[in-house]
């Protein structure tokens, strides 16, 4: 490091946890860039000094975690449109001065497919949870020329709101979207049937105990099904093991983690990651991290 370096971060509350610094130093590294990439634990009363900040200490750009991919948007002064369609970002570049937000969570995870060679023109998917990290992939589906999407939500106080969201969707795109809601067994069970791909983009299975969808419906997988799980530590959650079992292909979120990061690398400095250097490092970290 010297008076030339160029500095990135990433701002969350919490931030330790994260793997990006090691996905982003590797990266640099690899490509001879001076620039090294910091985690900031920012807190919710910090924060738009944090974003102000980047301009000022004319960071090349950040990545963005709870509790603030929403929050940075009016902060901004471009956004990209796939940013646009979920009202949300995870990295920000910095172009002089102008902060452009973008979101690569779900491109990230649809890359991934396409790396396993994973069919994903006119196919029918089934997105677990509509979270920041499922509204991503939700709104993504539609770039991928998925045919249909069932996004499975829990009946709550963001249900009508969601609902009319993917009625927005639906009407830019020729991608179906339809909402099916979590206490309707029956409906869970019909939209597992008809899908090609299961994706899980809850937090259930992190303890690695829970299941993301009751068992009178997962018995129902079949192993020409593909299961993704978008957590990955523990790297094989009890939704994989099931999965697995039925006969299922499946894999868990590092490769989107992996992605995701990739593209954001690209946005900021036009040149690409490493993707098995990082991916091996990856692995290897979270495997000590489980000890």
């Amino acid at each position: 490091m010297n008076g030339e370096t160029r500095l990135y971060g990433f701002l969350a509350h919490p931030a330790q946890h994260s793997l990006s610094p090691l996905m982003h130093n590797l990266s640099f590294q690899f490509n001879h860039l001076n620039a090294c990439y910091l985690a900031f634990d920012v807190l919710p009363a910090d924060f738009a000094n944090a974003v102000n900040g980047l301009r000022a200490l004319n960071f090349g750009g950040a990545n963005l975690s709870l509790p603030y991919k929403q929050q940075a948007i009016k902060y901004l002064n471009e956004l990209t449109p796939r940013a646009q369609k979920i009202a949300a970002v995870n990295t920000i570049r910095n172009d002089n001065g102008r902060l452009i937000g973008d979101s690569t969570d779900g491109a990230g995870l649809f890359t991934d497919l396409q790396e396993q060679k994973i069919l994903l023109t006119a196919q029918t998917i089934m997105i677990l949870g509509a979270g920041g990290a499922g509204r991503a992939i939700i709104a993504a589906a539609a770039d991928y020329h998925i045919k249909r999407v069932y996004v499975c939500k829990r009946p709550n106080q963001t249900y009508t709101k969601i609902a009319a969201w993917l009625q927005q969707l639906a009407a830019q795109t020729t991608t179906e979207y339809c909402l099916v809601n979590y206490a309707d067994t029956a409906a869970l069970l019909a939209a597992l049937q008809k899908s090609a791909i299961v994706i899980n983009a809850t937090d259930q299975g992190m303890d690695a105990q829970q299941l993301p969808l009751p068992l009178e419906v997962l018995q129902h997988l079949k192993p020409q099904q593909f299961v993704y799980d978008l957590i990955y530590h523990p790297l094989v959650t009890p939704f994989l093991k099931y999965a697995q079992q039925r006969g299922c292909n499946s894999c868990n979120g590092i490769g989107m983690l992996l992605w995701q990061g990739a593209l954001a690398f690209e946005f900021w400095t036009g040149k690409k990651m490493p993707i098995e250097i990082v991916r091996k490092n990856l692995v290897t970290e979270i495997r000590r991290r489980t000890k």
